[in-house]
C-alpha cells in the first residue's frame, strides 16, 4: 500500500466508515422489519391443512437463515468499525499484512487479505 499522508489516510478511513455505517443501518432496519417473519408459526383460520403449515414453516426457516446471514454481516461491519477506532483497519486478521486497497473498496468489512482468505477457502 502506498504511504498516505495523515490527512489522506483520515479521509480514506472516513469514506470507509461512512459506507460501513450506512450498510450497518440498512441491515439493522431490515432485521427489525423482518422480525415478524421469523416468529413462531401460528396458523390463522383461513389456513387449511398440512401444506399451509409446511409452507409457513418453510417461509419462517428461510427468514431465519436470512437473518443469520444479516447477523454475520453486522458482526463483520462492527468489527471493521472497531478496527478503525483502534487504528488496525485494513490489516489482515491472520497475517497482519495490509489488505489490498481494491479488496477493501470491494468490501470494507473484509477481515482477511486475498492470500489468507484463499487459504481458508481450501
Amino acid at each position: 500500500m502506498t504511504k498516505l499522508t495523515p490527512n489522506d489516510e483520515s479521509a480514506r478511513i472516513q469514506r470507509f466508515r461512512m459506507r460501513l455505517t450506512n450498510e450497518l443501518n440498512q441491515l439493522l432496519l431490515l432485521r427489525e422489519s423482518s422480525s415478524e417473519s421469523r416468529a413462531a408459526v401460528h396458523l390463522d383460520q383461513q389456513s387449511v391443512g398440512r401444506l399451509s403449515r409446511v409452507d409457513a414453516m418453510q417461509s419462517q426457516q428461510i427468514a431465519i437463515a436470512a437473518d443469520r446471514q444479516r447477523q454475520r454481516q453486522i458482526a463483520r461491519i462492527q468489527r471493521a468499525l472497531s478496527q478503525m477506532d483502534s487504528g488496525e483497519f485494513g490489516r489482515c486478521l491472520d497475517c497482519d499484512n495490509d489488505i489490498a486497497e481494491r479488496r477493501l473498496e470491494a468490501d470494507p468489512a473484509t477481515p482477511l487479505c486475498v492470500s489468507c482468505a484463499s487459504l481458508r477457502a481450501v
